[in-house]
């Protein structure tokens, strides 16, 4: 296995430095809430997702057995995280439509496309998480499979499926 200098920071913070966590959050931080806000699709759902995901890795990072790197742990983790944060908020989304209507929006950015942000939408957690792995993340297929614990073929054929999907729930436009 190539060096991995995050194996030298998690041999630090089982030693008990919790500064090498500090170095590990920063180091991760925009890419998990990225993952994270791929995967939800709500920037403040991300961000509570994120702080969730962390909360983990540090409470569980002495389990972590060091047979891969730690950044496909962390993926692993994040990525279930957010995909289960997804399922529970579909039951929590009955919402009190009178605080709903006087509440008032923030102002925030609108995306490049919204369309590909409904498309995201319209797809399962498991899809966005393969797309934003890839597409957003930009990581491997061998990264994503060993992030999804399956074999690279298995990854493909996620992501191809998952192209798929998104392809379909984007509606090509017919040439003019």
């Amino acid at each position: 296995m190539p060096f991995d200098e995050d194996l030298i920071l998690v041999e630090r913070f089982v030693s008990g430095d919790p500064s090498a966590f500090e170095v590990l959050y920063s180091r991760y931080y925009e890419k998990v809430y990225s993952l994270a806000k791929g995967v939800v699709l709500d920037a403040d759902e991300a961000a509570d997702t994120t702080q969730e995901i962390f909360a983990l890795v540090y409470k569980n990072l002495r389990r972590f057995n060091r047979k891969s790197k730690f950044s496909t742990w962390l993926f692993r983790v994040a990525m279930n995280r957010a995909i289960q944060q997804t399922r529970r908020l579909k039951v929590r989304k009955t919402v009190d439509l009178t605080e709903a209507a006087s509440a008032t929006a923030p102002e925030m950015p609108e995306p490049a496309d919204q369309r590909v942000t409904q498309a995201m939408s319209q797809l399962s957690p498991a899809d966005r998480a393969v797309l934003t792995l890839f597409y957003w993340e930009e990581l491997s297929l061998n990264e994503i499979a060993a992030s999804m614990g399956c074999n690279v073929n298995a990854a493909k054929t996620r992501l191809y499926r998952a192209r798929e999907r998104f392809r379909d729930a984007f509606g090509e436009e017919e040439p003019v």
